[in-house]
């Protein structure tokens, strides 16, 4: 039986079932979002996800990025070397903590994450804005920010720096 049409009690959910539901989701959301970054610009999801982030950080650190993320240190640093190097943002000394670097948006990278954007939300509305009534996605929304609050606030298991 597909995972969609398990019987669950709603006294009792199945978390694993809700587990799997969201890992697949989520893995289906990603290949498509990227598959359009990919094909229209040539960007990768994380590119477009770390833009987002410098565009909205005031002095930006790599720190920042990955506790914004939920990743680790040293693999944000690895992307924004990368996002570096195609000439979409720029690291300059932190006047504030010479431990650091400040990464802002290049030009390009300015005119470039708008159009990202764009796309983004276009794939996002055909996969998921058509399926559920816009209430029901704000709700979800609402949920699944508490539940990674929760998870958050247990702490993170396995990750390091």
């Amino acid at each position: 039986m597909p995972p969609s049409s398990r019987p669950t009690a709603d006294a009792n959910p199945d978390l694993r079932l809700l587990f799997s539901e969201l890992v697949r989701l989520e893995t289906e959301l990603w290949d498509a979002v990227e598959g359009r970054l990919r094909a229209d610009f040539g960007v990768t999801l994380p590119v477009f996800e770390f833009m987002q982030v410098i565009s909205r950080t005031p002095d930006c650190r790599v720190q920042d990025i990955a506790a914004e993320l939920s990743i680790t240190v040293g693999g944000t640093s690895k992307i924004v070397d990368r996002i570096e190097a195609s000439a979409y943002c720029a690291r300059s000394a932190n006047p504030s903590d010479r431990r650091s670097s400040v990464i802002k948006l290049t030009p390009t990278g300015k005119r470039l994450l708008p159009r990202l954007t764009a796309a983004v939300d276009d794939e996002l509305r055909k996969r998921l804005g058509t399926r559920v009534p816009d209430r029901s996605l704000v709700q979800l929304t609402k949920t699944l920010t508490k539940l990674r609050a929760g998870v958050r606030a247990q702490g993170a298991v396995g990750k390091t720096a």
